[in-house]
């Protein structure tokens, strides 16, 4: 079982990123199943799976629930458990409990369970593998939002090869934290590592990696729990990891800016999303089919989360 300190119980408090969506039954709870005996559970983190009745080898999307959040709850509101249901590949929703984080956040700013192989981070890893020797999947993605999307940060730079593909939304660069002065810093102010530190992180980590997951950045302009220079850093870190040296493709409107940078042969590499006066949390768009639906911490806007990024996974 994981030891949780009394510093770490304080960070918790802080660090709850105020994502306070209430546990209430699944709407669509039958679809997912409990994921057991995946291995070695340092971080003492549970599991659950959706496959598709067909063609479940094709994809595997992870989610990495926010602070409180229940990650099946995360999935029907986000508009994920629709687009897997509707394009046929599997979900699996790592959680968090509140016994080993009193607000139930992945424990981001913690180095012993963001270092590879290590905590949080070994379970993780653990069960992403388990359910893709279990579904044949070819590709795995990986989503996370707020604490989880900093988790997510992490668990791309400690296993590049692990994943095809990433998003972070309203989320933070790895590493940006090791303890509760520096964590909360990077949220309010973005990381104190430079670009170039970012980049030298990774790359010692991984000093023969020639090939890094394309990544998609989510940040509302307006979010004032996790700053936006933290998507911009991490766009920064990831176009430097990609090599990527052109300036980005950039589409523009009154309510978004997206940069898309692209590799020599055209295919997406980095993508930064910037929704305007948006706070914090997760783009839905109601509007759509399986664009998601408002609630707290899924906030309206003229584009879904979810669904840009399935589509752009080609999924």
């Amino acid at each position: 079982m994981l030891k949780i300190s009394s510093l770490a119980l304080k960070a918790a408090a802080v660090l709850s990123c105020s994502l306070s969506l209430s546990v209430a039954a699944h709407a669509s709870a039958q679809v997912f199943e409990s994921v057991n005996d995946f291995g070695a559970n340092p971080g003492a983190l549970t599991a659950s799976i959706y496959t598709p009745a067909t063609n479940p080898g094709s994809a595997l999307v992870v989610l990495l629930h926010g602070c409180v959040q229940d990650g099946i709850e995360l999935a029907d509101n986000s508009g994920l458990t629709g687009l897997a249901q509707e394009k046929q590949f599997a979900v699996l929703v790592p959680q968090q409990s509140f016994d080993n984080n009193v607000k139930r956040c992945f424990n981001w700013f913690s180095a012993q369970d963001t270092q590879a192989d290590s905590g949080e981070m070994l379970s993780l890893k653990n069960m992403i593998t388990r359910a893709q020797a279990s579904t044949g999947a070819k590709r795995v993605y990986l989503v996370g939002l707020s604490a989880g999307g900093a988790m997510a940060s992490a668990a791309l730079v400690n296993y590049p090869d692990l994943f095809s593909a990433g998003a972070v939304i309203a989320g933070l660069p790895y590493p940006c934290a090791d303890n509760l002065t520096k964590a909360i810093s990077c949220m309010k102010k973005g990381p104190a590592e430079s670009i170039e530190e970012l980049v030298s992180f990774a790359h010692k980590l991984h000093p023969e990696q020639a090939h890094w997951p394309t990544l998609s950045i989510w940040t509302g302009t307006t979010d004032a729990v996790v700053h936006p220079q933290n998507a911009q850093s991490l766009a920064a870190q990831w176009v430097q990891l990609s090599g990527m040296e052109t300036a980005p493709r950039v589409e523009q409107s009154t309510d978004y800016r997206i940069s898309r940078w692209t590799d020599a042969n055209g295919l997406l590499r980095v993508a930064l999303v910037e929704i305007n006066n948006m706070g914090h949390g997760i783009a839905v768009n109601p509007e759509i089919n399986n664009g998601g639906k408002e609630g707290d911490f899924l906030l309206k806007a003229p584009i879904g989360s979810m669904d840009e990024i399935i589509r752009s996974w080609g999924l």
